[in-house]
């Protein structure tokens, strides 16, 4: 009995170290906390909270002050496609005070109000770090279509919107893209972005893989799509295409390719090299010999006493 109550003392006074420590460690946290709790709240601040309650029309928020606050739906975005059913209670939020005492003794708050703040200084800092973001467009509006990034409107310029002319905008509405922030201005309330250039080169970044699996010596046929002194370029299907140089059209020598082709022709070429990205065709390859020189042809004209001579031999055949 007294080993079992030894041991149980002896335990406990283990245990009392840490014991001591908790009591201490709790009143600072709770110093803190009233600390904290009694700071001045000013139409303006910027507050962090955690989410303790959703519902369609409002967002509830535990500021770890005297009273929560309360985000509206009409306070939470300008889009009008937004829900506030894509936040989760635990989430952690900033917003701004917009008034410290609503009705029901809570402080109202705005996300598009700590936007216009925190917002612009994110769309600064993916513009000049030339981030890649996803959006979904909203609205398709003259020359461009419009989507929300951090509660901001933003304007997609039909331009920037593919590699191809659009001629039809409605029917990017609805659709997720990937963009990149080319003008943030708080200022102005500009803010332009751009799907172009990714997708540009993500297009170039395809040719280079499709270019790497060429073969040099392969035989295809292609399109003739333009022609420039120095040679044609051919179409050769699946985003590629390549260029026969002047020299390499024909074995005759020739000063311009119209000489031989016109735009739209089809041809069959032989790929003799790959460098750089950059395809070089030959039809001159295909042909099996050199063709000969056309040289023009001469005539000699007989001497005088031939002459007579074959004039005579004529008229001795004739019979009157």
């Amino acid at each position: 009995m007294n080993e079992e109550l030894l041991t149980t003392e002896t335990a406990e006074a283990a245990a009392a170290p840490e014991t001591a420590e908790t009591p201490a460690e709790s009143m600072a946290d709770y110093d803190e906390a009233i600390t904290a709790s009694m700071k001045p709240i000013h139409e303006g601040d910027i507050l962090n909270g955690t989410i303790i309650g959703v519902s369609d029309e409002e967002l509830i928020v535990d500021l770890g002050i005297y009273t929560d606050g309360v985000v509206r739906l009409e306070d939470a975005s300008d889009d009008p496609s937004f829900s506030l059913k894509s936040f989760e209670v635990g989430q952690p939020i900033s917003a701004t005070v917009i008034r410290r005492d609503n009705t029901q003794g809570r402080i109202q708050l705005s996300l598009k109000a700590a936007a216009a703040v925190l917002g612009w200084e994110r769309l600064q800092q993916l513009q000049k770090e030339q981030s890649n973001i996803t959006v979904k467009v909203s609205e398709a509006v003259k020359s461009g279509v419009t989507t929300y990034v951090e509660g901001i409107r933003g304007f997609i310029p039909a331009s920037k919107l593919s590699l191809n002319y659009v001629e039809d905008l409605s029917e990017f509405v609805g659709r997720e893209i990937e963009v990149r922030v080319v003008t943030a201005d708080p200022q102005e309330k500009r803010l332009v972005l751009s799907a172009r250039d990714i997708l540009r080169e993500k297009a170039e970044e395809e040719r280079k893989n499709r270019i790497s699996n060429v073969q040099v010596g392969l035989v295809t046929e292609g399109t003739v799509e333009t022609l420039q002194p120095y040679g044609a370029f051919v179409n050769l299907g699946n985003g590629l295409s390549g260029m026969i140089h002047v020299s390499q059209i024909s074995h005759q020598r020739i000063k311009h390719p119209s000489a031989v082709l016109k735009e739209g022709q089809t041809v069959k070429v032989k790929i003799i090299a790959v460098k750089d990205g950059k395809i070089s065709l030959s039809m001159k390859a295909l042909e099996d010999t050199p063709a000969e020189a056309i040289e023009e042809e001469t005539f000699h004209l007989p001497k005088a006493e031939d002459a007579t001579t074959s004039l005579a031999s004529l008229f001795k055949n004739i019979k009157l």
